[in-house]
């Protein structure tokens, strides 16, 4: 774990949880695609930078999850670094309590307050155009995050964030976390046209052609969608539906399931009532779907 990846002259990722991208932009300074989970991933990254005489330029976070920005507070303190982010994650970088009470619809309660949903705050910038190294492309790839972007490199390397998630994954917890499900799909389907030399997922392998790769993230899109409106042939109230999901697909719920989850659920359920496949009815003071 965290062992530096060498894919061109320039370009690597550090191997970790969520796979950090680290491009060579002279003979001395970096920069960095994302920062890791926490502190302990930044010293970790420091220590890399320091064995092979890199300064740190600037990190560019892909999104605001708490699992790639952890390390941007160590990172900033360390070396000075500037860091930006995309549109809205932009303030969640700087106030990262907004993704627990987003993702609990409240005050997060303590069991969600820690490091794998609840960041260190950083001092983060709007990222744009401008801000970039020569050479670099932003990708837009909104939907499983608000405002979420990936990058392709000056050596045509292509880092993707969070907009696919690995078959293992999809297999062990079958319901990826998305924000806009309609947002997510047309992403899906602009990543299934892109060529480049390499594309890099965070959380799953490098690969020469995505195509095949984010066709089976699409295709279980549309199997949970129909999964829900199947549950819903009678209406139902959201805790039912989420019940029956954690059953059917034989998943164990805790207090990160729950919100990770039921977020997720709820944005298929607005998909599913934005596109005329869901209708909803209040009945004893519930709101009740029905498909």
């Amino acid at each position: 774990m965290y062992e530096l990846i060498q894919i061109t002259d320039r370009t690597y990722y550090i191997q970790s949880p969520a796979k950090i991208g680290l491009v060579r932009l002279d003979d001395r300074e970096v920069c960095l695609i994302d920062s890791g989970n926490d502190k302990d991933a930044g010293r970790k990254v420091r220590q890399l930078l320091d064995k092979n005489g890199w300064s740190l330029r600037a990190i560019y976070n892909t999104h605001s999850n708490a699992d790639h920005i952890g390390g941007n507070k160590y990172l900033q303190a360390q070396t000075g670094c500037r860091v930006y982010a995309p549109g809205i994650e932009a303030a969640f970088t700087r106030y990262p309590v907004l993704e627990p009470a987003f993702l609990y619809g409240g005050y997060p309660c303590k069991d969600l307050r820690h490091k794998f949903l609840l960041a260190q705050e950083s001092d983060a910038k709007p990222l744009e155009e401008a801000v970039l190294p020569e050479g670099f492309e932003l990708i837009q790839l909104p939907g499983h995050f608000f405002d979420m972007v990936g990058f392709r490199t000056p050596d045509d390397v292509v880092f993707l964030a969070d907009c696919l998630s690995s078959r293992e994954t999809l297999e062990k917890y079958q319901i990826s976390f998305i924000y806009d499900v309609g947002a997510y799909l047309d992403t899906l389907e602009k990543v299934k046209g892109l060529k480049a030399r390499l594309f890099v997922p965070a959380h799953a392998a490098a690969t020469e052609d995505i195509t095949e790769f984010a066709q089976y993230n699409i295709d279980k899109v549309h199997e949970i969608a129909d999964r829900i409106q199947d549950i819903c042939r009678e209406p139902m109230c959201f805790e039912d539906i989420l019940q029956r999901l954690f059953t059917e697909y034989g998943l164990a719920m805790n207090f990160e399931q729950y919100v990770l989850v039921g977020s997720t659920v709820r944005s298929y359920l607005s998909w599913l009532r934005d596109s005329g496949r869901a209708e909803v009815e209040f009945a004893d003071n519930r709101l009740l779907w029905r498909c």
